[in-house]
């Protein structure tokens, strides 16, 4: 999760939303993905941190499915990302600060619990839940 808030931490000195994700392979621990959010620089509406690594990883493997993998990311998905991970078939998605506006995993839509949902990765939150929420907190604050 520290690499995800190394992430989270650039993608705020971009002027990006600071959200930072870390694609790993438990196996061996190798760190296979990670980016920060980068909607504004590649002017693209799902170029959130999620997405990015779950395309990186797809390319490293080659396959459309990665289903060995975890993402580490600073806050819960929202549920565009779950969809794409839940489509990735990512073994488990562990997250820190909970977004009680925009999340989609344990919020919202809470889409892993919808019937239509064909794989429900394993969810670990609050880990580092609060530099994760210190970093948006800060951000949102400077920009008012």
């Amino acid at each position: 999760m520290t690499l995800a808030l190394e992430e989270a931490r650039a993608a705020a000195l971009r002027g990006e939303v600071p959200i930072g994700a870390v694609m790993v392979d438990p196996r061996d621990r190798t760190v296979i993905a990670r980016d920060g959010n980068r909607t504004i620089e590649l002017k693209d509406p799902s170029a959130h941190a999620e997405i990015l690594c779950i395309r990186e990883a797809c390319g490293h493997f080659g396959a459309q499915r990665i289903p060995e993998l975890e993402l580490y990311v600073t806050l819960e998905p929202c549920a565009m990302c779950a969809a794409a991970l839940s489509f990735a078939r990512v073994k488990r998605v562990i997250f820190g600060a909970l977004d009680v506006k925009g999340g989609g995993v344990l919020h919202g839509g809470c889409f892993y619990e919808q019937p239509t949902c064909h794989h429900k990765p394993l969810i670990k939150n609050g880990l580092f839940a609060d530099d994760s929420a210190k970093i948006l907190k800060q951000f949102f604050k400077a920009r008012r």
